[in-house]
């Protein structure tokens, strides 16, 4: 028989609900937003932690020379140091952060930044370790009952229904090479190339409408139809743009860039018939249904900017505990989450995927900034959210999924796996609950109308491309039919 000893895996030791640790806790602020933690777990604890992960060794440790439960204690310790260590390391770990929480308010943002493989507990005297964590800001809120709101209000035109069909329609269109010089509203395949000096600092490839504007991730071109205007196969076509203020790329901020078309083709639309094919594809028995459907949309959207409007007014009325700095470094760690709750809110809105499009190459121009106001609102209808005992049912989630896949013409199945796939249903969770925190901000509030602005045509066409960086993201995650199905 071998000499070796034999312990099976254990789960972590059970821990008695009335048994508190004698932690010695220092949280020291170290910044906005920011605090250091220094915990001391005195010898004490650790002993009776010692204790517990010998006595569950011993019930189960098989030794060679011994029945099971009936292993000294002495040997327990020497032969499954290492693992009565690591056991006890877990457990003092867990116990301490669990109390920590239920007795220090820290009321933590993100995961703290604790290296457990570096910590070790000592043979002899006390354990302490240390760790620095992102919290929520602590401010007061101010009485946010009976606001004075105005109120965006018009009715959506019979004229604007034609116009957003045109736009929802062009998506089951085809797109055909041509041989006539473009025309605004045509599309070109360019070859797109930035410069500085000389140096290509980026290049991709886009098929892009003729539109006024043309919005990159960090900067913008206007005249964008005019440059392009009679352009054909094998033209080229030279701008300068001004990189945005806020690009991630500090050291190219307000640089000025030289951006390159060179011409691939030149495509127009075919606008689709409405077949029963295409009706069924979009979900609907006639285009009287779909004219209605749409004039839903446009209703969902004139909602969403009221409550846009509302939420402005919401937050610039409480701005007073809203003053607190943010630290930089999590305002640029919460940019891509800010921007998808965002893209979120439009589709929910009903807003086609151009508007979506051309709304985050603006957001992304002016990142840092939209970001940390961003987060500003979070915290505060957070706090009011959980003041008010407001929460997000799993109804609530089935619905908006239900409502955003009808629009896009895409099964709720999908919709929702391809959300969960992205990380997007947390994203959507928390917007549902901050939305009803503004609703119920609104119960109480008094409300004037004002004639809201006429809807701007869509002006906007995207490149989802950085002029100065060499990768360019998206907000967009593909989501494998097969992938869908397993989800569901």
């Amino acid at each position: 028989m071998s000499d070796e000893a034999v312990v099976e895996d254990t789960d972590e030791v059970d821990v008695p609900d009335e048994y508190k640790m004698s932690l010695s806790v220092d949280i020291e602020e170290i910044g906005p937003c920011r605090k250091k933690v220094k915990v001391v777990v005195p010898r004490v604890d650790l002993d009776f932690f010692r204790d517990q992960a010998v006595e569950e060794l011993q019930t189960k440790a098989e030794v060679p020379g011994f029945r099971p439960g009936h292993v000294p204690q002495a040997l327990i310790q020497r032969r499954f140091k290492s693992e009565i260590g690591d056991q006890v390391k877990q457990n003092v770990l867990i116990a301490s952060l669990e109390q920590l929480a239920e007795e220090h308010s820290l009321d933590p943002i993100n995961e703290p930044n604790l290296d457990v493989e570096d910590l070790e507990i000592p043979d002899e005297g006390d354990f302490d370790y240390q760790f620095e964590v992102e919290v929520r800001p602590d401010f007061d809120l101010p009485d946010y009952t009976g606001l004075e709101i105005e109120r965006p209000m018009r009715e959506v035109t019979d004229e604007e229904v034609a116009s957003f069909m045109r736009r929802f329609l062009s998506q089951y269109g085809e797109r055909k090479p041509i041989e006539e010089p473009a025309v605004a509203g045509d599309f070109v395949n360019v070859l797109v190339k930035f410069t500085r000096d000389g140096n290509e600092l980026n290049s991709t490839t886009a098929t892009v409408e003729l539109k006024p504007t043309l919005r990159f991730q960090d900067a913008e071109l206007a005249d964008f139809d005019e440059l392009m205007k009679g352009a054909k196969a094998g033209d080229r076509r030279e701008a300068e743009v001004t990189v945005a203020a806020e690009s991630e790329n500090m050291e190219m901020r307000g640089e000025t860039v030289q951006v390159a078309f060179e011409v691939k083709s030149v495509n127009r639309l075919e606008m689709p018939e409405l077949t029963k094919e295409i009706l069924d594809r979009i979900g609907v028995e006639n285009e009287g249904e779909l004219k209605d459907n749409i004039r839903n949309s446009l209703e969902r959207q004139i909602t969403f900017q009221q409550r846009q409007t509302a939420r402005e007014q919401v937050l610039s009325k409480i701005t007073a505990s809203a003053d607190w700095d943010l630290p930089e470094d999590l305002v640029l760690k919460q940019t891509d989450n800010a921007l998808r709750r965002e893209m979120l809110e439009m589709q929910q809105a009903g807003f086609t995927q151009q508007q979506i499009s051309a709304r985050e190459a603006e957001i992304r121009q002016q990142a840092v900034s939209t970001t940390r106001q961003a987060l500003k609102e979070h915290f505060v209808l957070d706090k009011i959210a959980t003041k008010e005992e407001i929460q997000c049912e799993p109804m609530d989630i089935q619905m908006e999924i239900s409502m955003m896949a009808m629009q896009s013409g895409e099964s709720p199945r999908r919709m929702r796996a391809r959300m969960q796939k992205s990380g997007m249903i947390e994203n959507l969770e928390a917007q549902i609950r901050e939305r009803k925190a503004v609703d119920f901000i609104l119960e109480s509030a008094t409300f004037k109308d004002v004639p809201a602005p006429e809807e701007d045509e869509y002006t906007a066409a995207t490149i989802s491309a950085s002029v100065c960086a060499p990768e360019a993201t998206t907000t967009d995650v593909e989501v494998d039919e097969d992938e869908a199905d397993s989800d569901e």
